[in-house]
């Protein structure tokens, strides 16, 4: 399949992750969002009218939600665009950015900006009136932690499908702390010179706005609330569930933050690129259900589909990004496609900086476009488990011009 939108290069930005109840729990996530929108427009020369087209992703109601997209783009200073409101767990991040091109190929619109941010911390607790329940009592919910410990599918919580492929594909917990030193590993890599790595697409440090966004309360260096990973820590955890294999290190943590980039039409990328010689062209999608709470699973077939779009197989690839709750993840996508675990996830993912839902996809890809511009080019694929069992994936092209 035939896709013209681009990403223009440079054209994305990320704010650090905070684990939750950290530095951002008061932040109101789509405030938060737009405020960080509208100071990375500012740093950027880009003619008014640039966009026609806009999609927020994000996951955990806060207050005001109901007005979406279209109070995002007017708060950051964009009011005169609109456009949808996206939610599907953890793959928002692919499928918004599968919105905005699927837009673009309709010919509605030419230059889209895609917004994610949620914040896990402080999650809503929802009531819902029910006049015909017994006295006339409602239910009620707290949307993050019910929803992380039962999908009401079946019953189960997000880690027992962590332990339900473990078991299934005989992996162990020493397998799964292997992967764990293995990325924390790699993420050390993005904190180099500084944070070279993560400052090709992050300001840092970075202002930690007040609640009311009129001033700035301090400064984070970078991701908040990673923990350091050694072989002798990991030996001493035990796993989180009775007879099972998955540790608090082996699975990620919420977190709270936002991640944002920009899709269009090749000319259009070529005037907003930071860097004219770099095109980043989105060449396929791919997405998957597997069975009952067997989530981990999910990410093969998600990026079977991707990599058929595309035209292109697994060993085509020059980067793999993988949304990895949990160790366990990587290590099935390893098995089944033969990519090699070490080549994975390089600078970084989310089963160490965090998961806020939403913006973690979008962070992901802007990673594997930032690698594969380090290494000269190449071809990417991002995959990610959500909710439900399903999974998203996206493959992408970075050309770098001499």
């Amino acid at each position: 399949m035939s896709m013209t939108a681009e990403i223009p290069y440079g054209a994305y930005w990320s704010t650090p992750f905070c684990k939750w109840q950290g530095a951002f729990q008061h932040l109101h996530a789509l405030r938060f969002a737009a405020h960080v929108t509208s100071a990375e427009l500012a740093t950027r020369a880009w003619p008014a009218g640039t966009f026609d087209f806009a999609v927020l992703g994000t996951t955990i109601p806060q207050a005001q939600c109901f007005y979406g997209a279209p109070w995002v783009t007017a708060m950051a200073g964009l009011g005169e665009i609109s456009g949808p409101t996206i939610a599907q767990a953890c793959a928002t991040g692919v499928r918004s950015i599968a919105v905005a091109v699927a837009e673009i190929a309709l010919g509605m619109a030419h230059c889209a900006l895609v917004v994610t941010a949620d914040r896990t911390s402080n999650g809503a607790h929802l009531y819902y009136p029910e006049p015909a329940g017994m006295g006339g009592t409602g239910t009620h919910e707290n949307w993050v932690l019910d929803n992380f410990s039962c999908d009401p599918s079946g019953g189960n919580s997000m880690i027992q499908t962590a332990e339900n492929v473990a078991q299934k594909h005989g992996i162990s917990t020493a397998e799964q702390h292997e992967v764990v030193l293995m990325r924390y590993a790699q993420y050390t890599a993005a904190l180099a010179d500084e944070r070279a790595f993560q400052q090709r697409f992050m300001r840092l440090p970075f202002p930690i706005p007040r609640p009311r966004f009129d001033r700035d309360a301090g400064t984070l260096e970078g991701d908040a609330g990673v923990t350091e990973s050694t072989a002798e820590g990991l030996a001493a955890l035990q796993p989180v569930l009775r007879d099972g294999t998955v540790t608090f290190a082996a699975q990620t943590h919420p977190a709270d933050g936002s991640a944002s980039l920009v899709v269009t039409n090749p000319d259009t990328a070529r005037e907003l690129s930071r860097d004219r010689n770099v095109r980043i062209r989105i060449l396929g999608f791919g997405q998957a259900r597997t069975a009952q709470a067997f989530m981990p699973e999910a990410v093969v077939p998600a990026a079977t589909q991707a990599l058929s779009m595309a035209g292109c197989r697994i060993g085509d690839l020059d980067a793999v990004k993988t949304h990895n709750p949990f160790a366990v993840n990587d290590i099935v996508f390893s098995r089944q496609t033969g990519f090699p675990l070490e080549k994975m996830n390089q600078y970084g993912c989310s089963l160490i900086w965090g998961h806020p839902q939403a913006p973690t996809g979008t962070r992901s890809i802007i990673e594997m476009i930032e690698e594969l511009a380090l290494r000269g080019g190449g071809r990417g694929l991002f995959s990610g488990c959500a909710a439900g069992d399903t999974a998203m994936a996206l493959v992408l092209e970075v050309d770098v011009q001499a």
